[in-house]
């Protein structure tokens, strides 16, 4: 059998990430009368009218890079950790699991943040975009 070129694992996990960098919260709406009224594209454009209303407010959609790697580096971290610890377990070495998972835990949280990772918008700038929505007719019902 031959074994995997070694470089595989780190393209994969730049594949993951990739993706998940590409996804944005965006609102949900209630299909309400508003909705049916103006159909989806209509929708859409006025949740884009919102955001371009908010964001020229100065509500701003992300919450802070630096804070964002942060975050994301000790998340990934505890994750790897965790995960470690477990696998460790199974396999009887749970101390050196946890640390190895911390480590590549990390590793993973701050690229996924540095390379773009899925970042919530800040709460100014979902409330503003929310209370825009509704004086146009809709009803967010909240993001994803």
């Amino acid at each position: 059998m031959k074994a995997d070129a070694p470089g595989r694992p780190v393209l994969v996990v730049l594949l993951v990430l990739s993706l998940v960098g590409c996804a944005t919260y965006r609102p949900v709406l209630y299909p309400n009368a508003r909705v049916e009224e103006v159909g989806q594209e209509g929708a859409n454009r006025d949740i884009a009218e919102c955001e371009r209303m908010a964001k020229a407010a100065g509500a701003s959609p992300g919450t802070g890079k630096a804070g964002e790697v942060a975050t994301g580096t000790a998340v990934g971290a505890g994750v790897g950790a965790a995960g470690g610890a477990v696998g460790g377990a199974i396999g009887g070495g749970a101390g050196i699991g946890a640390a190895i998972g911390a480590a590549s835990g990390a590793v993973i949280g701050f690229l996924s943040t540095i390379l773009g990772g899925r970042r919530a918008p800040s709460a100014a700038y979902t409330n503003f975009v929310d209370r825009c929505l509704r004086e146009r007719g809709y009803e967010p019902t909240g993001w994803q």
